[in-house]
Protein backbone atom coordinates (compact mmCIF):
# COMPACT_ATOMS: atom_id res chain seq x y z
CA UNK A 1 0.00 0.00 0.00
CA UNK A 2 0.98 3.35 -0.91
CA UNK A 3 1.07 6.37 1.30
CA UNK A 4 1.90 10.28 2.19
CA UNK A 5 3.34 11.13 5.24
CA UNK A 6 3.36 14.56 6.14
CA UNK A 7 4.47 16.46 8.48
CA UNK A 8 5.81 20.35 9.86
CA UNK A 9 2.74 22.17 9.95
CA UNK A 10 2.26 24.68 13.09
CA UNK A 11 0.73 28.11 14.72
CA UNK A 12 3.30 30.60 13.22
CA UNK A 13 3.82 34.66 13.13
CA UNK A 14 3.36 36.61 9.77
CA UNK A 15 6.29 36.90 8.65
CA UNK A 16 7.49 33.58 9.89
CA UNK A 17 8.99 30.95 8.32
CA UNK A 18 8.02 26.80 7.81
CA UNK A 19 9.03 23.46 6.26
CA UNK A 20 6.59 20.83 5.43
CA UNK A 21 7.87 17.22 4.79
CA UNK A 22 6.13 14.99 2.80
CA UNK A 23 7.66 11.37 3.15
CA UNK A 24 6.43 8.72 0.42
CA UNK A 25 6.15 4.18 1.05
CA UNK A 26 5.38 1.54 -0.05
CA UNK A 27 5.92 -0.76 -3.36
CA UNK A 28 7.17 2.15 -5.67
CA UNK A 29 8.78 1.90 -8.55
CA UNK A 30 9.07 5.67 -9.54
CA UNK A 31 7.61 8.90 -8.90
CA UNK A 32 6.89 11.78 -11.88
CA UNK A 33 5.64 14.25 -9.85
CA UNK A 34 4.92 15.54 -6.07
CA UNK A 35 3.33 18.84 -5.15
CA UNK A 36 1.54 20.67 -2.37
CA UNK A 37 -1.85 21.63 -2.70
CA UNK A 38 -4.05 24.11 0.27
CA UNK A 39 -7.27 24.44 1.27
CA UNK A 40 -8.51 27.63 3.50
CA UNK A 41 -11.15 27.49 5.15
CA UNK A 42 -14.31 27.87 3.46
CA UNK A 43 -12.48 27.62 0.10
CA UNK A 44 -11.64 24.49 -2.50
CA UNK A 45 -8.35 23.31 -2.87
CA UNK A 46 -5.72 25.00 -4.87
CA UNK A 47 -2.37 24.35 -5.93
CA UNK A 48 0.67 25.73 -4.20
CA UNK A 49 3.63 23.86 -6.00
CA UNK A 50 4.73 21.11 -7.41
CA UNK A 51 8.09 19.39 -9.14
CA UNK A 52 8.49 16.67 -11.35
CA UNK A 53 11.48 14.48 -11.47
CA UNK A 54 12.92 16.44 -14.08
CA UNK A 55 12.86 18.77 -11.85
CA UNK A 56 10.44 21.04 -13.36
CA UNK A 57 8.78 23.13 -10.59
CA UNK A 58 5.72 24.84 -10.73
CA UNK A 59 4.08 27.58 -8.16
CA UNK A 60 1.18 29.57 -7.56
CA UNK A 61 1.62 33.47 -8.62
CA UNK A 62 0.49 33.96 -4.79
CA UNK A 63 3.59 32.04 -3.47
CA UNK A 64 6.63 32.81 -5.82
CA UNK A 65 9.48 33.87 -4.32
CA UNK A 66 8.23 33.55 -0.76
CA UNK A 67 7.72 29.08 -1.26
CA UNK A 68 10.39 26.77 -2.46
CA UNK A 69 9.34 22.76 -2.99
CA UNK A 70 12.25 20.42 -2.97
CA UNK A 71 12.67 16.52 -3.38
CA UNK A 72 15.26 14.55 -1.90
CA UNK A 73 18.17 12.75 -3.68
CA UNK A 74 16.13 9.87 -3.92
CA UNK A 75 12.75 11.48 -5.02
CA UNK A 76 10.58 9.82 -2.63
CA UNK A 77 10.56 12.73 0.12
CA UNK A 78 9.40 16.32 -0.88
CA UNK A 79 9.91 19.64 0.80
CA UNK A 80 7.71 22.95 0.84
CA UNK A 81 10.07 25.65 2.50
CA UNK A 82 7.80 29.22 3.25
CA UNK A 83 9.10 32.21 4.20
CA UNK A 84 7.25 35.64 5.12
CA UNK A 85 4.53 33.84 5.12
CA UNK A 86 1.10 35.49 5.56
CA UNK A 87 -2.30 35.29 7.33
CA UNK A 88 -3.35 34.43 3.49
CA UNK A 89 -1.35 31.27 3.61
CA UNK A 90 -3.52 29.82 6.56
CA UNK A 91 -4.99 26.01 5.57
CA UNK A 92 -4.68 22.47 5.72
CA UNK A 93 -1.65 22.13 3.41
CA UNK A 94 -2.03 18.46 1.48
CA UNK A 95 0.80 16.17 -0.33
CA UNK A 96 0.16 14.80 -3.41
CA UNK A 97 2.29 12.11 -6.00
CA UNK A 98 1.61 10.96 -9.30
CA UNK A 99 3.66 7.43 -9.06
CA UNK A 100 3.70 4.32 -10.32
CA UNK A 101 3.26 0.83 -8.61
CA UNK A 102 4.03 -2.78 -9.98
CA UNK A 103 0.40 -4.26 -8.42
CA UNK A 104 0.07 -7.56 -7.13
CA UNK A 105 -0.39 -9.29 -10.81
CA UNK A 106 2.67 -7.66 -11.55
CA UNK A 107 0.40 -4.96 -13.63
CA UNK A 108 2.19 -1.43 -13.73
CA UNK A 109 -0.13 0.85 -12.64
CA UNK A 110 -0.27 4.75 -12.28
CA UNK A 111 -1.09 6.14 -9.17
CA UNK A 112 -2.46 9.89 -8.05
CA UNK A 113 -1.97 9.87 -4.13
CA UNK A 114 -2.56 12.38 -1.47
CA UNK A 115 -1.76 13.04 2.13
CA UNK A 116 -3.92 12.79 4.93
CA UNK A 117 -2.75 16.94 5.16
CA UNK A 118 -1.42 19.03 7.90
CA UNK A 119 -2.84 22.32 9.28
CA UNK A 120 -0.87 25.79 8.98
CA UNK A 121 -2.34 28.63 10.75
CA UNK A 122 -0.24 32.58 10.02
CA UNK A 123 -1.53 34.30 12.81
CA UNK A 124 0.04 36.86 15.21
Amino acid sequence: QVQLVESGGGLVQPGGSLRLSCAASGRIFSISVMGWYRQAPGKGRELVATRTVANETNYADSVKARFTISRDIRGNTAYLEMNLLKPEDTGVYYCHAGLTILDDVSQWRYLEVWGQGTLVTVSS
